[in-house]
C-alpha cells in the first residue's frame, strides 16, 4: 500500500485500487503507445500519479522544445493512470483535454503530477508537467474522463 499528500499536506490513506505493477502489465498488453513514446509510470496511488517522459531527439521540434503533442500525450496518460489508480476501471476514456503551455519545455525529462479531482460517471483529474531539471512548471492540464459501468 503507497500512500501520498495531496496539495494540503494531508495523508492519504486509502489504497490504489490498481497496484504499480499491475498498471504496468495492463500498460504493456493494452497500450504500447506508452513505450512508444518513452513515458515511465513512477508511481500510482489512489487518484495521485507521477509519470516521465524521457528524453528524446523525436520528442522535439524547431528550436530544440519539446514539442506540444508530447506533451498533451504525457497528460492524458498520466490523468489515466491517476484514475486507474483512484478506480481500478481500466476502460476509462478522455472525455475532453484542455491544456495550457506556460513556458517552452526545454530538452530533458518532464515529470507529470496528475490528481484526480472527481470520480464519477464524468470524472476529473487535474495535471502538472514540470522539468525535472529545475522543477518549473512547463504546462497544466485538466480533463474529463468517461467511466464505463465496471
Amino acid at each position: 500500500m503507497t500512500y501520498f499528500s495531496d496539495k494540503n499536506g494531508k495523508l492519504n490513506t486509502v489504497p490504489a485500487k490498481m497496484a504499480l505493477t499491475e498498471f504496468m502489465e495492463l500498460i504493456e498488453t493494452h497500450h504500447p503507445f506508452a513505450q512508444l513514446l518513452g513515458l515511465r509510470v513512477l508511481d500510482i496511488n489512489h487518484g495521485h500519479a507521477r509519470v516521465s517522459l524521457q528524453p528524446g531527439n523525436s520528442h522535439q521540434r524547431l528550436g530544440g522544445i519539446v514539442a506540444g503533442p508530447m506533451l498533451m500525450g504525457l497528460a492524458d496518460f498520466a490523468a489515466y493512470a491517476a484514475l486507474v489508480g483512484a478506480t481500478g476501471n481500466a476502460e476509462a476514456v478522455t472525455a475532453s483535454l484542455t491544456i495550457n503551455f506556460l513556458r517552452k519545455s526545454p530538452p530533458g525529462e518532464i515529470v507529470a503530477e496528475a490528481t484526480v479531482l472527481k470520480v464519477g460517471r464524468l470524472s476529473a483529474v487535474d495535471v502538472s508537467l514540470m522539468s525535472a531539471k529545475t522543477g518549473d512548471i512547463l504546462a497544466h492540464s485538466v480533463s474529463t474522463w468517461s467511466l464505463p459501468k465496471a
